[in-house]
């Protein structure tokens, strides 16, 4: 089936009052094997193909390049590998810093960023894998630095149908239970009220044209940034993304101290 590509040229974000400013922030969040990483590519290339300025950004926390890494040194996962408390620390400091990159070439390319992941993952995963509540709180610290997207899309899928997804990928492994503990992390955040779900089951194409009819049909409230001067100026982002990245270091420390 051929996806449709619905009206969503010069997207805007809207209040009651009318149109706000541009779109600029769409993630895909969701357990692994919702498709995440499909769905942002194909959303991204679908915009681009409009003329509306959009690329695809990553923003990994690493658990599938150790866990491929694993499979070649014969280990099950990248826990199996590295343990999970070095795993959950390696991966809230690549994400913080994949979300900072994200976040500069935004700034430069003016683009719209469509997110394959973003900070509510970290703390979904910590949850998930049964970090103490001390770990999320300090990850929050450190990721309220980043300013929320302007539509966060929940990519709602069985975990059954996730494990096979998971399996038939054939580099990395996860376990059934985990799965089913990791969408109820997600269904936990105090953010999944703001979260557009949408329902991931059905074939790639049947669930681009979810996404593309709701994103072009969402009108969220605007949400005023926590720091709009470090995410509105390149400069002030490049100045200041050496002292961020120490601070983020420095904070994967204390967060292996809490696990």
């Amino acid at each position: 089936m051929g996806m449709v590509l619905y009206p969503v040229v010069h997207p805007v974000v809207h209040s009651q009052d009318g149109p706000v400013r541009r779109l600029r922030t769409v993630a895909l969040v969701g357990i692994d094997g919702s498709g995440k990483t499909t769905q942002a590519h194909l959303l991204a290339d679908a915009l681009a193909a409009q003329g509306v300025p959009a690329s695809y950004r990553r923003n990994a926390g690493g658990r599938h390049w150790f866990g491929r890494l694993a499979t070649v040194l014969g280990r099950r996962d990248a826990e199996d590998l590295l343990g999970r408390r070095s795993m959950l620390v390696i991966e809230s400091l690549l994400r913080w810093l994949a979300i900072l990159r994200t976040l500069l070439r935004r700034a430069v390319t003016r683009e719209i960023a469509v997110m394959d992941r973003y900070a509510v993952c970290q703390y979904a995963s910590l949850r998930a894998h049964g970090a103490r509540p001390a770990a999320e709180r300090r990850a929050r610290l450190a990721y309220r630095l980043f300013p929320r997207p302007d539509v966060t899309f929940l990519l709602a899928v069985d975990p059954e149908v996730a494990y096979r997804r998971i399996e038939s990928r054939g580099y990395d492994h996860e376990e059934l239970d985990f799965l089913h503990a990791a969408a109820a992390a997600y269904r936990s955040l105090p953010e999944y009220g703001d979260f557009v779900v949408i329902d991931a089951n059905g074939t790639p194409a049947e669930v681009a044209e979810i996404l593309r009819a709701e994103l072009a049909d969402r009108t969220p409230a605007p949400r005023p940034s926590r720091v709009p001067a470090l995410v509105a100026h390149t400069r002030t982002l490049l100045l200041a993304a050496a002292p961020l990245a120490a601070g983020a270091t420095a904070l994967g420390y204390q967060l292996a101290d809490a696990l």
